[in-house]
Parts: structure tokens; C-alpha cells; sequence
């Protein structure tokens, strides 16, 4: 893909000024045209550049390894070895650990399948199913579009369940498990989004607004950011101090409600900040979005498991 380079701020006045000085033609719409030119100005100067990395980390022969192949990677090891960690420490449990490190090895594989297959299905289903049924073909081009959280959340959950019956685990302390670590994936996802330049922001004047390459000349929100701030860093740190801190793991479901929740409040708090997808655009209102829309049910499930969540004695009696 053909990216063009950041050009410096500076070298950009002439053209700016150029943009400038129609009356009308910026969208910070001061009110005199002197006031239009040095307001904008200042907020061109001001806007943090856009980091060129190439989406291709490295090839090997006619075969590209892309960073967003590398971050789900990343992503499930680190989970892996997290969860790990939660299964081998006895005190975060009521009892013995509801699964065996070689059955959370075997069950990686179920994972991945889950994550890829539902992430791919669900992005066809929610944001591109008329071009898909158009051309069908197109559903195997995982360059046009990409993946949906929501399809791989219902991917993985079907595979919890699965796997859950199939080795005689609590289903509700494997979903607690894998919540506690999907959001280490969501971090390196979402960077990898701002690597690639895709999913970008709303219109800002920010003065940390970027101008991505492939989304014309105005600056945006680095929406992708805000993302793996919430929906990664944020929400992994609030879950740890719940299963440390507040023994969450001993009430089956906690951890899974309180992941569900923070995850659709955090996505719903930053769609007010991403530009949503061209082909779908705002579904009400000039606001609502797809991604809010498929996080309301999520929110309302999330509260449901945080209340029914009971400790794992009562819960088995």
C-alpha cells in the first residue's frame, strides 16, 4: 500500500494559509478571516506527527508479516502466560483451580480458532455484509475490511462453552479466566490499528490530533489510542485489582461481568470519538454508531453477570 509521508507543519503554511482564507472553508470557523488564519495556524503547528511504520514488520521471501498478525500473536501468549499465572496461584481460588495448565494449553488452540473465525464472520455480518453478498468471494479477502471485536468475542465464547462441556470445567470460571486476559489482546490490537492507520478519529483541533495518511488533510483523534488505553490498560488494571485485591475469581462470573461491562462502556465512551465505518456512517441521529449499538447488549449483560455473580460454595449448591 501506497503510504504518503508526514510533512512537517511548517512546510504546510503556504498551502494552509491557501485553505484558509475562503470564507467558510476551515471547520474552526473563527470570527474574523485574520482570526480564521492564526487560529488555525497555531492548531496546525500544534498537532502531534503521525509515526511512519511501515504495517509490514518484516518478509520472508514472497511471504509479509504484518504488525497486525504479530499483535494477535502477542497478544495470545502474553494472555496465555497470564492465565498461567491466575490458575497457579491457589489463593485467588475457593479450592483447586477449576482447570489444569494442560487443559489452558489445549484450550489456546480452541481460542485462536474462535477469535479468527468469529472476528472474521462478525465483521462481515455487521459492516460488510452487502458487499459480501454481492461478491462472496470477498468474504476470503481479509484486506477488504478486517476484523469485529464483537464477532470474536462471540467466537471465543462459543469455544469457552465447548470446551467447557467437553472437559467437565465451570463455564463460568473458564469465561472468568479469559476476560481477565482478553484485555492484554485488545492493547496490542488497537496499536497495531494505529500502526496500520485504520479506524481512525473524528475531526479534532486537539493538540494531540494527528493527521493520518490515508484519511485526508485534517487532523483527527488518535481514536485507536484511546482504545488501548481503555479497553486495554485501564480495563486489565481494574480487572487485576478485582481477582487480587477483592478475590473476584472465588465468585464465578464477577471477573466476566466487570470485563463486559468496562469493555462496552469504554468502547461506547471512544465511538463518540471514532469516525465510524464509510459504509455504515451514523446509524441515528448524526451520533449512534454500529460499535455502540453492539455494545449496548454487551453493558446490559456485563451488569446482569456482576449481579448474579455468587461465591463459588453457594454458587455450587
Amino acid at each position: 500500500m501506497d503510504r504518503r509521508r508526514f510533512t512537517p507543519p511548517h512546510r504546510l503554511r503556504s498551502r494552509f494559509i491557501a485553505l484558509t482564507l475562503p470564507q467558510g472553508a476551515s471547520i474552526f470557523r473563527p470570527k474574523t478571516q485574520k482570526s480564521l488564519i492564526l487560529t488555525n495556524l497555531a492548531q496546525l503547528l500544534a498537532i502531534m506527527p503521525y509515526p511512519e511504520i511501515d504495517p509490514i514488520a518484516f518478509s520472508i521471501g514472497p511471504v509479509a508479516v504484518h504488525w497486525y498478525g504479530i499483535a494477535y500473536v502477542v497478544g495470545i501468549l502474553l494472555g496465555w502466560v497470564y492465565a498461567r499465572r491466575l490458575i497457579e496461584t491457589p489463593r485467588l481460588w475457593a479450592g483447586e483451580a477449576p482447570i489444569s495448565r494442560t487443559q489452558l494449553d489445549d484450550f489456546l488452540v480452541w481460542a485462536a480458532v474462535g477469535i479468527i473465525l468469529g472476528g472474521r464472520v462478525g465483521y462481515i455480518l455487521f459492516y460488510d455484509f452487502p458487499n459480501v453478498a454481492a461478491d462472496p468471494l470477498r468474504a476470503l479477502q481479509v484486506w477488504n475490511g478486517g476484523m469485529s471485536f464483537h464477532g470474536g468475542l462471540a467466537g471465543t465464547t462459543l469455544a469457552m462453552i465447548l470446551f467447557a462441556r467437553r472437559n467437565a470445567i465451570p463455564v463460568w470460571s473458564l469465561f472468568d479466566i479469559v476476560a481477565a486476559v482478553v484485555p492484554i489482546g485488545l492493547f496490542f490490537g488497537r496499536i497495531a490499528n494505529f500502526v496500520n492507520g485504520e479506524l481512525w478519529g473524528r475531526l479534532s483541533d486537539a493538540p494531540w490530533a494527528v493527521i493520518f495518511p490515508e484519511a485526508g488533510p485534517f487532523a483527527r483523534h488518535p481514536s485507536q489510542l484511546y482504545e488501548a488505553g481503555l479497553e486495554g490498560i485501564v480495563l486489565v488494571i481494574v480487572l487485576a485489582l478485582a481477582i487480587y485485591r477483592f478475590a473476584a475469581l472465588k465468585r464465578p462470573g464477577l471477573v466476566t461481568g466487570l470485563f463486559v461491562a468496562g469493555y462496552a462502556l469504554s468502547r461506547i465512551t471512544v465511538e463518540f470519538f471514532r469516525e465510524p465505518d464509510p459504509q455504515l456512517g451514523y446509524l441515528l441521529g448524526g451520533w449512534l454508531t454500529m460499535g455502540m449499538l453492539l455494545s449496548l447488549p454487551m453493558l446490559a449483560l456485563g451488569l446482569w453477570a456482576i449481579v448474579r455473580a455468587r461465591p463459588a460454595a453457594a454458587a455450587s449448591a
